[in-house]
C-alpha cells in the first residue's frame, strides 16, 4: 500500500492518523480478547475458570470502587486509578469528560 503523502491536504493527514490510530486501538482490542480466550481455555484444560485461577493469585489491596462507567456498556468500570482504559480515552477524545462518566 503506497499513498503519496506530499499530495495529501493538511486536514487529510490529520484524518489519516486518527484513523491509524483507531485502527491500531482495534488491533489492540481483538488480540486482547483473543488473548483472554486463549487464558480462558488454558484454565479450562486444568478445569478451571480464569477468574478462579486470577482470584487465587492472592490480593495486593482493594481495586477500590469504580467511579466511572462506560455509558455504551455499564459493566466496563474504571476506579480512576492507573491507566485509562480505552474506552475511557475514546470518550474523552470524542468530547466527552470525566464528569460525564461517573457514576
Amino acid at each position: 500500500m503506497n499513498i503519496d503523502l506530499e499530495a495529501l491536504s493538511k486536514d487529510e493527514l490529520k484524518q489519516l492518523k486518527n484513523d491509524v490510530e483507531k485502527a491500531l486501538k482495534t488491533i489492540d482490542t481483538r488480540r486482547r480478547a483473543e488473548a483472554k480466550r486463549a487464558a480462558e481455555q488454558a484454565a479450562k484444560e486444568f478445569g478451571f475458570s480464569l477468574d478462579e485461577i486470577l482470584s487465587a493469585g492472592g490480593t495486593k489491596g482493594s481495586k477500590g470502587a469504580p467511579k466511572y462507567a462506560n455509558p455504551s456498556d455499564p459493566s466496563q468500570t474504571w476506579t480512576g486509578r492507573g491507566r485509562k482504559p480505552n474506552w475511557v480515552v475514546s470518550a474523552l477524545d470524542s468530547g466527552k469528560s470525566l464528569e460525564d462518566l461517573a457514576l
